[in-house]
Order: C-alpha cells, then sequence, then structure tokens
C-alpha cells in the first residue's frame, strides 16, 4: 500500500465514529475515559464485550458482529491502515455492534477495566518463532495475565491460527500453567464437531491458506 493510500485511509478512520485512537500517554497516564465504560457510552446496551486482538482489516470483527447482534465487538490492531477496512464496512452497513481501536496489544489493561470483557479472539497472529521474539508471542504467559486482568472469571479465550507451531506452543503453556482447555482441534476444516463460529468465517488470508492446504488450527480455553 503506497503512502497515499495510506495517509487518505488515516485521515477517514479520523471521521469514523467507530474508531478510536487514544495516544500511548492519554492510556498510560491519564484514566482513559471508555476504560470500564463501553457498554454504557459506546455500544449502549449491557451486551457482552468481545475483543478480537491483532484484527488486521477488521473482517473477523465485523463479521461476527454480523452474525451475533446481541453481542458487542471490538478490534484492536496498532495498524490503522488495515482496519480501516473493517470500520468503513461496518459504516457503510450500518453495522453497530462493532468498534476499532488502534493501540498495542500491551496496552489492553489500560483500555479495559477488570472483568468488563466477556471474551476474546486472537486470529492468526505472528507466531514470533525465533527465541528472541518470544515476549511479543501473543500468547505467552505475560499476556495471558494481561487478558486474565480484563476478562470475567469465566471468560472465553480463543486462538485461530495457521501456524502449528503458534497451536503446539500455546496447547503446551496452557497445560504447563494450570489453564482450562475447553477445546483444541489441529485441522478444523477436516474433522468434525468444529465450532460453527471458527468455520463459517474467514479472514482473506485464512481462505488463501486454505487454497494451499494448509491446516487451521484451534483452541478455546479459559485462563486460571
Amino acid at each position: 500500500m503506497g503512502s497515499k493510500n495510506k495517509l487518505k485511509r488515516f485521515k477517514e478512520n479520523e471521521t469514523f465514529k467507530n474508531v478510536f485512537q487514544p495516544s500511548r500517554a492519554d492510556l498510560v497516564e491519564g484514566d482513559y475515559k471508555l476504560k470500564g465504560n463501553w457498554r454504557q457510552e459506546f455500544f449502549k446496551n449491557d451486551n457482552p464485550l468481545v475483543l478480537e486482538l491483532g484484527c488486521g482489516k477488521g473482517e473477523y470483527s465485523v463479521e461476527l458482529a454480523k452474525k451475533y447482534p446481541n453481542k458487542n465487538f471490538i478490534g484492536i490492531d496498532i495498524k490503522g491502515a488495515r482496519f480501516w477496512r473493517g470500520a468503513k464496512t461496518a459504516i457503510e452497513e450500518q453495522i453497530e455492534n462493532v468498534a476499532f481501536i488502534r493501540t498495542q496489544i500491551e496496552l489492553v489493561e489500560y483500555v479495559f477495566a477488570k472483568n468488563e470483557v466477556d471474551e476474546i479472539w486472537i486470529t492468526f497472529p505472528d507466531p514470533q518463532i525465533k527465541y528472541k521474539r518470544t515476549k511479543h508471542r501473543m500468547t505467552n504467559s505475560e499476556f495471558l495475565k494481561r487478558y486474565k486482568s480484563i476478562l470475567k472469571p469465566e471468560g472465553i479465550v480463543n486462538l485461530k491460527t495457521d501456524s502449528e507451531f503458534m497451536h503446539g506452543y500455546t496447547l503446551g503453556l496452557l497445560h504447563g500453567e494450570g489453564h482450562e482447555v475447553i477445546y483444541a482441534n489441529n485441522n478444523v476444516y477436516k474433522q468434525e464437531g468444529s465450532p460453527e463460529e471458527v468455520t463459517s468465517i474467514q479472514t482473506f488470508y485464512e481462505s488463501q491458506y486454505l487454497e494451499q492446504n494448509k491446516p487451521i488450527t484451534y483452541i478455546r480455553f479459559k485462563i486460571k
């Protein structure tokens, strides 16, 4: 994507009522005004709150929002030019139960309050295979602690990935730390019994992986 196009998208994001772009200082130094108030202030309802972390183009968040009108969805990514697509689609199609936040995933505790979130989706994260990059791996112990701090006690985390490494690493960590694995499948499109919301929604990249016959894996778990 050219820099001109990116700038255009950044400018357009600023006009979207469903896009929030707090600065790091806003979050870390102050008490962010929407923290603890997403349902009342933005969504204007008491429905469950579901996050998609590293939402990319935002298509998963938008499709989940269409599928579950009685839930609120928020896609989070640091790359605003990417989720511009999802935000624009939501506005064009008048999908009111989805929003997007431009921030880093490690700041989620500053964006949401304790027990505010019902469910988290992590879709196709970078597996960060090199050892030096493990601190950026989105299912490592530190990230799980962050998620636990904003999730309700019975809150659910979903990991959907094309990386067998990420699938195996996460399963091993979950078992090792005593978390509750509710469901795990290393090839959701080939094995029966996969949850419908896992197979009925596909991202752009996911459909490409499937064309290449790459298995798509899935884990559903609770953080203890």
